[in-house]
C-alpha cells in the first residue's frame, strides 16, 4: 500500500519521509494536478491526501484527481496547520474506516448470497417432495426426484446455522 501526498508546499519531502517512518507504509509526493495524475495511472495507493491549498486553486483539477482515485480513500488536509503526527492520524483513521465498511460489505454480501441459497434449496426440496406426491411418476424418474429431494435436503442442514450440543 502506497500513499500519494498532493501538495505544493516545500518540505514536503521531509513530511513524506516522517510519514513514511510513522505509517510504514511508503509515501510518494506529487506537486500538482499533473504529477498527481499521472502517478494515479502509473500506481494504485491506498489514500490520496489532497492540501487543501490545491483545492481551493484549482477545483477542477482535483476533481480530475478524485475521479481517477479508484478505491484509494481520499483525504483532505490542510498542510499550513496540520504537522506529521496530526496528518498520519488522519490517513490512519481513513484506512481504519476503509477497512470496517470493507468488512460490512463482505458480511452483506455474504448474508445475501446465504439468504438466497437458502430460498433456493427450501424451493427446490418443496418441489421435489410435491412432486414424490404424484402416484403416475415412472419409477426411474421417482428415483431422480428423490436423488433431488435428499442432495436438497443435506444442502439445508449444511447452510443451516450448527447448533452446538448440549
Amino acid at each position: 500500500m502506497k500513499i500519494l501526498i498532493v501538495t505544493g508546499m516545500e518540505g514536503a519531502d521531509n513530511c513524506a519521509a516522517a510519514l513514511t517512518k510513522i505509517l510504514q507504509l511508503e509515501c510518494e509526493i506529487a506537486q500538482g494536478r499533473k504529477t498527481a495524475i499521472s502517478a494515479l495511472k502509473r500506481s494504485e495507493y491506498a489514500a490520496i491526501v489532497v492540501d487543501e491549498g490545491i483545492i481551493d486553486s484549482d477545483p477542477a483539477g482535483v476533481e480530475q484527481i478524485w475521479q481517477l482515485a479508484g478505491l484509494a480513500i481520499p483525504v483532505q488536509v490542510n498542510f499550513a496547520l496540520s504537522g506529521a503526527q496530526r496528518l498520519a492520524r488522519e490517513i490512519r483513521m481513513a484506512l481504519n474506516r476503509r477497512e470496517r465498511e470493507r468488512a460490512l460489505a463482505h458480511e452483506a454480501a455474504a448474508a445475501a448470497i446465504e439468504t438466497e441459497l437458502k430460498s433456493t434449496v427450501a424451493g427446490l426440496l418443496l418441489h421435489s417432495q410435491l412432486a414424490l406426491q404424484d402416484r403416475e411418476i415412472p419409477a426411474p424418474l421417482a428415483e431422480k426426484l428423490r436423488l433431488v429431494a435428499d442432495l436438497a435436503g443435506n444442502l439445508r442442514e449444511q447452510l443451516a446455522p450448527h447448533q452446538p450440543r448440549l
